[in-house]
């Protein structure tokens, strides 16, 4: 029943920011920590950012680190992925995930509802 739905992606040039917002949907959909990954061609799906139910813990990768910002709006059920001085190899297709638990997670084995993705590119 659970759905996620992401947006926000497009094409950047190096330096740029992407907003990227995921929408839930589905009556179960609560008390559930979020998280977004990423994906290049023909690579391994990595992590880039976690948040707990209530926001106040988060983690993110080193990769992304002081340049990404996770949030969400539990009024809304929305989750956002604010993304600036973006570089070319942060060029992937997003995904947004979710797991219901509250412990925040940079393993992408723990996460049970995906969304189908979006991507987002940056030019050099």
């Amino acid at each position: 029943q659970v759905q996620l739905v992401e947006s926000g992606g497009g094409l950047v040039m190096a330096g740029g920011s992407l907003r990227l917002s995921c929408a839930a949907s589905g009556r179960l959909f609560s008390s559930y920590t979020m998280g977004w990954f990423r994906q290049a061609p023909g690579k391994e799906r990595e992590f880039v950012a976690s948040i707990s139910w209530s926001g106040s813990n988060t983690i993110y990768a080193k990769s992304v680190e002081g340049r990404f910002t996770i949030s969400r709006d539990n009024v809304k059920n929305t989750g956002d992925l604010q993304m600036n001085s973006l570089k070319p190899e942060d060029t992937a297709v997003y995904y947004c995930a979710a797991r219901s638990n509250s412990v925040v997670s940079s393993s992408r084995y723990e996460y049970s509802y995906w969304g189908r993705g979006t991507q987002v590119t940056v030019s050099s």
